[in-house]
């Protein structure tokens, strides 16, 4: 089996390891089976960039959903980032030449299409579909399975983007070595899509430059009166091998503020329905303490819109100041006990501001929405 494909087929073992069905009784006979059923099925890959990773089950236990039983978004998007960032950092150190390691710099918008349950088992692929001179495109696939009945569902399908910093220097971006397209198309679509993320994130890291600050005695229904914030000081546990936080646990971070925010407004129980791009604008080091802060900005007749600001204050580093580190918007919706969606608190915004945010985010509801509906047209 070619090198580059063997590199694949191991990373089942990482994900297991780090898993919670690791702890289980028996583990490392399932280990044993999963590489070897992984490693046949990855062998009869034709030899060019589309070489699958898949995750051995990982069982939704309690402590990963909320109290109807709902894994959290967070979590979902915890495993997708690791996907994505083992199957980087093997492709990019696939050559010979100075080691790295695959920093996220971008999650496109990711769809939480069906929910994930307590007691489901979560599958994880990821494949790497387009290289740039110095950057990764991994998309992912989760899928969900009831292992009663056998039932599977697609959950989620998410891009990400991943750039390799150098184990030596980590302010430096090495080039990713090339990959092989089946078709000139592949390459094309590919390089629109990155020259689109591009001008989008450079858009997104000017724009995010102002604050949630809090209100006294805010009314019900305003932007005050459920915006949150979450501070948090990252450790080692944190971090990856560099000291800096992985992209996971940030994103992990925001959809709890994101979520305590929906809940805020609602006081019903919620779930993550969409993640717009979340951009990562700048790295988080061990040490920091990181604020996560979340505001609502647009509400429909059933979803909530929510910006989610991460700041990082170097508190052992008096020569820098803090800074926007990630951005985001996140959609939710209100469910009742039965699991239905329910209508909405209209938001009332007050200053001008909240009223410019506003329209902005009904402009990108309204955007979403036509796309939506023009994708489910039949095609002539």
């Amino acid at each position: 089996m070619p090198a580059g494909l063997a590199a694949v087929a191991s990373i089942t073992c990482n994900m297991f390891l780090s898993s919670p069905v690791s702890e289980h009784p028996g583990s490392f006979r399932l280990l044993a089976i999963c590489e070897y059923s992984s490693q046949m099925q990855i062998s009869k890959l034709p030899g060019h960039h589309r070489g699958n990773l898949s995750t051995l089950p990982g069982i939704m236990r309690p402590d990963d959903a909320n109290v109807a039983g709902n894994v959290h978004g967070g979590t979902i998007l915890k495993m997708i980032e690791e996907a994505g960032a083992i199957i980087s950092t093997r492709h990019c150190n696939s050559q010979n030449g100075e080691r790295c390691v695959a920093a996220l710099a971008r999650v496109e918008r990711t769809d939480f299409l069906s929910p994930m349950c307590i007691g489901e088992v979560a599958h994880v692929s990821a494949e790497i579909t387009y290289t740039s001179k110095h950057s990764v495109e991994v998309q992912v696939n989760v899928m969900s399975e009831n292992i009663l009945t056998g039932t599977k569902k697609l959950t989620n399908k998410a891009t990400l983007w991943y750039v390799p910093l150098s184990l030596k220097n980590v302010d430096k971006v090495l080039e990713v070595p090339p990959v092989v397209y089946s078709r000139r198309e592949q390459e094309e679509e590919g390089r629109k899509r990155y020259e689109a993320q591009k001008l989008e994130r450079m858009e997104t890291k000017w724009r995010n430059g102002d604050i949630v600050q809090p209100v006294p005695n805010p009314e019900p229904n305003t932007v005050s009166y459920s915006q949150s914030s979450l501070i948090h000081l990252v450790g080692p546990s944190d971090c990856t091998l560099h000291g800096f936080v992985h992209g996971g646990v940030t994103m992990k971070l925001m959809d709890e503020v994101a979520g305590i925010v929906a809940a805020r407004h609602c006081k019903t129980n919620i779930v993550t329905a969409s993640v717009d791009a979340i951009n990562f604008h700048d790295k988080i080091r061990k040490g920091c303490v990181i604020t996560i802060s979340g505001r609502m900005t647009f509400t429909s007749n059933k979803s909530m819109e929510i910006e989610v600001l991460v700041d990082a204050d170097p508190v052992v580093d008096n020569s820098q100041k803090r800074y926007r580190a990630a951005s985001a918007f996140f959609t939710y919706v209100s469910l009742s006990q039965e699991g239905k969606s329910l209508p909405v608190p209209q938001l009332v915004p007050e200053t001008e501001d909240e009223k410019k945010r506003f329209e902005e985010g009904k402009g990108r509801y309204l955007q979403m929405k036509a796309k939506r509906q023009g994708q489910a047209e039949p095609q002539p």
